[in-house]
C-alpha cells in the first residue's frame, strides 16, 4: 500500500524515507550540539549482574555502563534466529564503550560509537547510582523505522534524565531490517519459526535482561516504563500486543509512531522471495542467506526497497496510522501469530496489556523533518495545495482543503499543507491508539500534543522548522540548556524561547509517569486521562495547556472520510 502522500518532485514516499534517513534526529538545523561537558573526574564503579561483574564509570553522580550485553551470538548458523543465553564471564568485564549498532544502510563508525556489526545485542544502562534503591526504569527504543538508529545517539543519552529526576535509564541495541525480520519460516521450518519478529524479541530479552538484573543498577525491576519515537513509538506498540514481553514492563508511552498494524505474514514471505529472486537464488538456495557478507544483504534490502509501496512504515493513513508495508519489499514485525499473535492496535487495543497505563501523541508539525527538502513545499498557491491535495487524496481532498481552509482561515497553502499531511501520518493514529485504549475500561490513556517550535528557518525559504518530527528528543531526554550529562558528548543548543522550561516539563512529566503511572510536572496543570467525551490533550510548551478535542472539526472530518 503506498504512502498516501509522497515527495512530489522525486516520487520519494515517506517509507524511503525512513529507509534512507535516521529518523532519531531532524538533522543539523534543528539540533547543534554544543561543547558543554563537565569537567569532573571520571572513576570506576562496578557492579555484579547474573552473568558476572561489569565495570562502568561514575561522573558527577551519575553512573553509567556502556555495550552491555545482554544475548548470545547471532552470527554465522545463528544469523536469523533467536538470540541464545549470554554465557557468563569470570573477569570483570568493561561496559566503558557503546556497543556496535545492528547492520544498516549508511551508517559508519564514530568517536562516540563503533560501525554496524552482525553482533549487535547491547544495551546501556544511566542511573544515578548502583545503590540498591527501587527507582523507575526507563526502557526507550530508538527511533529510524525499523531499518536505522542506535540506542547509544547523543541526542537520546539518558544521563541527564536519569540524573535530574532520579530514575534508571536503559536503551538497546538490536537487529534492524533484514537481520530482524526477513521471514524463514515457510522455508526453513521451525529452527527460524522467530525470523520474522527477531527484532522485537531482541527488544523482549533486553527487557529479560532488565527484569533480571536492573536491581544492582538501582532500579525497580517491577516498575518498567517502555518508550520510543517514531519506529521506537511502533516497537513500543508491537511490545504492547506481545504476551511474551508483558511481564517485563508496567506502562508505556508511544511518541510519533502510532503502530497500528504491522506486516501480515503472507507478504513477508512473498519479500523473502523477492530477496532470493534479487540475489539470483532458487527457493531451496535460501541457507546461501547465512554466508553472504553483510554488505551484500544491506545493499540488497536498499533495493528491495525501491519495490514501490514497499518499507517497514509506510503511511497508509488516517485512523490506521504508522503500519507494515501490506505490499512486499519492505521489512518490519510480522505478525506470526505467537509471538506477535495480532495487530498492536486493530482491531482494538491489546487485552494482554489492558491494566498497563499508556502516553500517545505526537508533534504538532511532523511532516516539516521530510517536507524541508521539498522547496515546492513552501511556494505553493491555493491552486497549487489543491491540486496537490487531489493527486495525493483522490475524491477526498475537496473535503479535506474545505474542512482545513475553514478551521484555520489565516494559514497558508503551505501550513495547512503540512497540517494535513501531520495529521494523517502521524496524528490521526494516535488518536485511535487513545479510543480504542479508552474502550477497554481498564488503566487511563494520556493523549499529548508537542507544540513548542524551533524556531530554525528552513534553508532557501522563511519558514520556521516548528514543531518537527523528532524535535522532542532531547525535550524528554532533558538535553537542552545547562546542566548536561558529562558523557551525552554536549548539550542541545536549540533556537528557541524557553527550551529549557519545555524540556523540564516534558521530561517530568515522562519521569513522573514512569514512578506513578500519571504524568505531571510542577506548575504545570493536571493531566486528565483521554476519554472520548472530552478528549483531553496536554499540549506540551514552556507552559502547557490541557485542551480539549483539539482540532475537532479536522478529527470529525478525516473520521467521516474513514468510516
Amino acid at each position: 500500500m503506498r504512502s498516501s502522500f509522497e515527495h512530489p518532485s522525486t516520487g520519494v514516499t515517506r517509507r524511503e524515507l525512513l529507509t534512507r534517513v535516521p529518523l532519531a534526529i531532524a538533522g543539523a538545523s534543528i539540533l547543534r550540539s554544543v561543547a558543554t561537558a563537565q569537567s569532573t573526574t571520571s572513576e570506576f564503579i562496578e557492579v555484579k549482574t547474573m552473568s558476572g561483574r561489569l565495570r562502568g564509570s561514575r561522573i558527577g553522580g551519575l553512573a553509567t555502563f556502556k555495550g552491555i550485553p545482554y544475548g548470545g551470538s547471532i552470527s554465522g548458523e545463528n544469523r536469523f534466529k533467536a538470540a541464545p543465553p549470554m554465557k557468563p564471564w569470570s573477569d570483570v568485564r568493561d561496559a566503558l564503550q557503546f556497543g556496535a549498532p545492528s547492520p544498516q544502510p549508511g551508517r559508519q563508525a564514530s568517536n562516540r560509537e563503533p560501525g554496524p556489526a552482525e553482533e549487535c545485542l547491547f544495551l546501556n544502562v544511566w542511573t544515578p547510582a548502583a545503590d540498591g534503591r527501587k527507582r523507575p526504569v526507563m526502557f526507550y527504543s530508538h527511533g529510524g523505522g525499523f531499518v536505522t538508529g542506535s540506542g547509544g545517539a547523543a541526542y537520546q543519552d539518558g544521563g541527564n534524565l536519569a540524573r535530574t529526576w532520579d530514575v534508571v535509564v536503559v536503551a538497546s541495541n538490536h537487529r534492524l531490517g533484514l537481520m530482524g525480520y526477513l521471514y524463514l519460516g515457510d522455508l526453513a521450518g521451525e529452527a527460524y519459526a522467530t525470523s520474522g519478529i527477531q527484532g522485537m524479541l531482541d527488544i523482549r530479552d533486553a527487557l529479560s535482561w532488565v527484569h533480571e538484573n536492573i536491581d544492582a543498577f538501582g532500579g525497580d525491576p517491577d516498575n518498567v516504563m517502555i518508550f520510543g519515537e517514531s519506529g521506537g513509538g511502533a516497537k513500543t506498540s508491537c511490545l504492547y500486543a506481545m504476551p511474551s514481553a508483558a511481564t517485563y514492563f508496567n506502562k508505556a508511552s508511544i511518541e510519533s509512531g502510532p503502530g497500528i498494524r504491522m506486516m501480515p505474514r503472507e507478504v513477508a514471505a512473498e519479500t523473502t522471495l523477492l530477496l532470493l529472486k534479487h540475489l539470483g537464488f532458487e527457493r531451496n538456495a535460501w541457507r546461501r542467506l547465512l554466508e553472504l557478507p553483510l554488505d551484500t544483504l544491506v545493499a540488497a534490502q536498499r533495493a528491495l526497497a525501491e519495490v514501490p509501496g514497499a518499507g517497514p512504515l509506510t503511511m497508509s493513513g488516517g485512523r490506521r496510522g504508522m503500519s507494515s508495508s501490506e505490499r512486499p519489499g519492505g521489512f518490519g514485525p510480522v505478525v506470526d501469530g505467537t509471538f506477535l499473535p495480532r495487530h498492536p492496535f486493530d482491531p482494538e487495543a491489546p487485552a494482554v496489556s489492558k491494566q498497563k497505563p499508556l502516553i500517545v501523541g505526537s508533534n504538532r508539525d511532523e511532516t516539516m523533518f521530510f517536507l524541508q527538502r521539498d522547496a515546492t513545499v513552501f511556494s505553493l498557491s491555493e491552486n497549487g495545495l489543491k491540486e496537490r491535495l487531489a493527486k495525493e487524496l483522490g475524491t477526498k481532498s475537496e473535503a479535506v482543503y474545505s474542512t482545513y481552509r475553514k478551521s484555520r482561515p489565516n494559514a497558508s497553502a503551505t501550513d495547512l499543507y503540512i497540517a494535513i499531511t501531520s495529521a494523517n501520518m502521524f496524528g490521526l493514529g494516535g488518536i485511535t491508539i487513545a479510543e480504542r485504549k479508552y474502550a477497554q475500561a481498564g488503566a487511563p490513556v494520556f493523549m499529548y500534543l508537542f507544540t513548542h517550535e524551533s524556531e530554525d528557518i528552513v534553508p532557501g525559504t522563511n519558514h520556521k522548522l516548528g514543531s518537527a518530527h523528532a524535535l522532542e528528543i532531547p525535550y524528554k531526554f532533558n538535553l537542552v540548556g545547562q546542566g548536561n550529562s558529562p558523557d551525552s558528548g554536549g548539550m542541545m543548543a536549540i533556537k528557541s524561547p524557553d527550551a529549557e522550561a519545555t524540556a523540564h516539563n516534558m521530561s517530568e512529566m515522562w519521569s513522573t509517569f514512569a514512578r506513578t503511572g500519571h504524568p505531571a510536572a510542577k506548575g504545570q496543570p493536571e493531566w486528565p486521562p483521554y476519554t472520548t467525551g472530552r478528549r483531553a490533550t496536554m499540549e506540551i510548551d514552556a507552559q502547557c495547556k490541557v485542551v480539549d478535542d483539539p482540532y475537532s472539526a479536522e478529527r470529525e472530518m478525516w473520521q467521516r472520510l474513514d468510516s
